[in-house]
């Protein structure tokens, strides 16, 4: 059995291999490549020994870029990919590389290399020469069996440039050479760049260059780059209308490791610009309407055909500020156009039109729609804020004259000017209306005055334009301006001053005296009436002025204590004057007579008002106690004995040495108080003016009778007032502070006793 199964499986073999003879040499007779046939194909890598089935060709440069540009000085790697029927890349095959041996040359003696593990062949592909040009094919080709494969690739031959380089300069006006520069001739420079054998270099940067107080150039940095034709190009223009001369252009580069520089000489005329043909469009406009301003700019007798140039625009209205145009406009193709606005310019204007740098003008003349006046406003009257006197008053800081302005304004709320205005009066009988028309200036204003008359009143003044458009003034006051003796009205701040033994310092005064005037109508009087203030103790006003100048109505004074303190030479006033409606001024000691007067143009309004110089001590001081009066001095007054739930009560008066209140501001208090409680109602010494024994004022001093101190209620309250085991004897004192701190105390006891 062993030898059957041996024997049948060897035949079994025998009969597949000539099955595969068979069939080898079926192959090979139709013409397929030879080789195991378990070679060929199937690995994704490159197969040693397969059969080349296709050849491709590609040309790269030094950067491994796909590339058919070919020098002796940019040579190319030619790669030959082989791959099999299957696509897979066939390693070890010897490919041959050929081309036209007159224009290229290859790395490899015979042509010839080996395909890599990926299948690559590659070989160098130069020029032949650096002067050979033209274009060719390489081949690569590939032994197939008893066939061959090939492919190909394209390349182009340029001639490698020449080492150095130069440049031709030239100036071209158009198409044509010229040297002749002007404003209305700009010039082109072209600096034309090739290599030594007259090849154009591109891509190289000139730098043109020249006296920049004759030309300038565009771009103005002076620099551009060599087209495709070797050509790099500037413009060049004239400086100023007025530089004229000659100058030099020169343009430097570097190429091809060489500088190369050439220049050219110009000459450079002044050129005349002028301004002609300026025209409206549209030719005329309503008020406040817009048109353009065009105007022709010329080089001589043609356009100016530069740039760069502007033309500056001005009118009559423009410079009035009625209205508005560009300037500083910029010339295009020979023209320049600018916008004109009216601005309530109201009638013709004449535009004119400069070129910049140019002494010529041209002009021309629009006419403007008139504006119709719209409304008419009262503006101001003078004096601000005051009235006027009536006739005959006037004087310092008062007027009997009202000057009245009014505007008139347009339909566009611009002032108007020309228009005529006519005035009336209302109210104000007695009143004289200085002037009844009046036309509009350049600020479309109109005044007119008035002039008061006899008797205090108001009155109104109406404004009318011919279209019957009208305005109303404010109300304005007439006053006699005059102060009246019903109204004139003195007072001081402090009624009594800590001014018998103290002097008030420099710039700090003891009180401030005020006058407030009036006139017949009860209005203030006008600012600057003078009031002038005498005293017979002590001093009042400033080293500048013994009195004051009103504001408003009213000026007020300074009041100092000082010397004399007594009446023994008192100066006559229109206050102590009784001859004249005066009084005598009160000698009572310590009490200062002030009087403040002024004149109403024909007689004298006077006013006095009294102060005390206090002194600084209680001198006179009186207790009042249910029915009883008794003087006080400074030992301990007892105020005998009361009932713990009761309430002590009493009064103490106090006054200086002159029996003169004590001064304003002084404190009254309760000091050092021992088993009770108290307080004293009021606690400081108020204003006290002068007074009868009845208590009645007179603040002149006229009538001045008795102790002038004021009083005050004394409550003294037991610590214990519903749980008394024991009399207490309480003490306590009353202390007196004048402003300057001066304290005087006097000691008082009581008992409180038990139920």
């Amino acid at each position: 059995m062993r030898n059957v199964s041996w024997s049948n499986t060897y035949w079994s073999r025998v009969s597949n291999w000539l099955v595969l003879l068979a069939l080898g040499a079926l192959l090979a007779a139709c013409g397929g490549g030879g080789g195991d046939p378990t070679i060929d194909g199937g690995s994704s890598g490159g197969t040693t020994g397969g059969v080349a089935a296709t050849v491709t060709v590609s040309l790269l440069n030094a950067a491994g870029q796909p590339s058919n540009a070919l020098s002796s000085t940019t040579p190319l790697t030619a790669k030959a990919l082989v791959n099999d029927k299957n696509g897979v890349p066939v390693s070890n095959v010897v490919v041959t590389f050929s081309a036209d041996a007159t224009l290229v040359s290859l790395s490899s003696t015979n042509g010839t290399a080996l395909t890599d593990a990926k299948g690559y062949a590659s070989i160098t592909v130069s020029a032949l020469n650096a002067s050979v040009t033209g274009a060719g094919k390489l081949t690569a080709t590939v032994a197939a069996g008893t066939a061959t494969v090939s492919g190909e690739a394209s390349y182009d031959i340029k001639a490698a440039q020449a080492s150095g380089a130069k440049m031709t300069l030239s100036l071209l006006n158009g198409g044509s050479a010229s040297n002749a520069l002007s404003s209305a001739a700009p010039l082109t420079a072209k600096a034309l760049v090739t290599d030594l054998n007259g090849k154009p270099i591109s891509d190289v940067l000139v730098a043109f260059s020249t006296d920049n107080t004759m030309a300038v150039m565009s771009p103005s940095v002076g620099t551009a780059l060599t087209d495709a034709t070797g050509t790099a190009s500037v413009t060049l223009r004239p400086f100023s209308l007025s530089a004229s001369g000659a100058a030099t252009l020169r343009a430097t580069t570097t190429a091809n490791g060489a500088v190369a520089s050439s220049q050219i000489n110009y000459v450079l005329g002044a050129t005349d610009l002028s301004a002609e043909n300026l025209r409206f469009s549209p030719a005329s406009i309503p008020a406040y309407g817009t048109t353009n301003v065009t105007v022709d700019v010329m080089a001589g007798s043609s356009l100016y055909t530069g740039s760069g140039q502007t033309v500056n625009f001005s009118s009559t209205c423009v410079q009035a500020g009625k209205a508005s145009v560009t300037s500083g406009v910029p010339v295009v193709n020979g023209k320049a156009t600018a916008v004109f606005r009216d601005l309530g310019c109201n009638d013709y204007d004449m535009v004119n039109a400069t070129v910049a740098g140019s002494a010529s003008m041209y002009h021309g003349t629009l006419p403007i729609g008139r504006v119709a006046p719209a409304s008419v406003q009262f503006s101001s009257v003078s004096p601000v804020g005051k009235s006027i006197v009536i006739q005959g008053q006037g004087g310092i800081a008062r007027t009997e004259m009202a000057t009245l302005t009014f505007r008139v304004f347009d339909t566009f709320n611009k002032p108007l000017v020309g228009q005529e205005v006519t005035f009336s009066l209302l109210n104000g009988p007695g009143m004289t209306l200085n002037k009844v028309k009046d036309t509009t200036d350049a600020n479309g204003d109109v005044i007119t005055t008035v002039s008061s008359g006899t008797t205090p009143t108001t009155f109104r003044v109406k404004a009318s334009l011919a279209s019957g458009i009208s305005t109303l003034s404010d109300s304005i006051l007439v006053t006699t301006g005059l102060p009246v003796q019903t109204a004139f009205s003195l007072s001081s701040v402090k009624s009594s001053v800590e001014g018998w033994s103290y002097d008030s310092p420099v710039g700090t005064p003891a009180t401030i005296v005020t006058i407030l005037l009036a006139d017949q109508a009860g209005n203030p009087v006008p600012d600057g009436t003078p009031v002038a203030f005498q005293s017979n103790l002590g001093a009042i006003g400033s080293s500048s002025m013994g009195g004051c100048t009103t504001m408003n109505g009213g000026c007020s004074v300074d009041f100092r204590s000082q010397n004399p303190r007594v009446a023994t030479n008192p100066p006559v006033t229109p206050c102590n004057d009784v001859s004249n409606g005066g009084t005598a001024d009160s000698l009572w000691p310590g009490l200062a007579t002030i009087c403040a007067s002024t004149s109403d143009g024909s007689k004298t309004l006077f006013a006095k008002i009294a102060i005390f110089l206090s002194g600084s001590r209680p001198e006179n001081v009186t207790l009042f106690d249910q029915s009883a009066q008794v003087s006080l001095d400074r030992s301990t007054y007892d105020l005998g004995s009361v009932s713990a739930a009761a309430v002590r009560q009493f009064s103490l008066r106090f006054s200086d040495l002159h029996q003169n209140p004590m001064p304003s501001g002084t404190t009254v208090a309760i000091t050092n108080m021992i088993n009770g409680v108290g307080s004293i109602t009021p606690d400081s010494i108020q204003n006290i003016y002068p007074h009868n024994t009845l208590g009645v004022d007179d603040r002149t001093g006229g009538n001045i009778q008795g102790n002038q101190g004021g009083r005050h209620a004394v409550t003294i309250n037991s610590l214990t007032p519903t749980n008394c085991v024991a009399n207490v004897v309480s003490t306590f004192n009353v202390t007196v502070t004048t402003p300057l701190g001066n304290a005087t105390s006097y000691p008082f006891r009581l008992t409180f006793s038990c139920p």
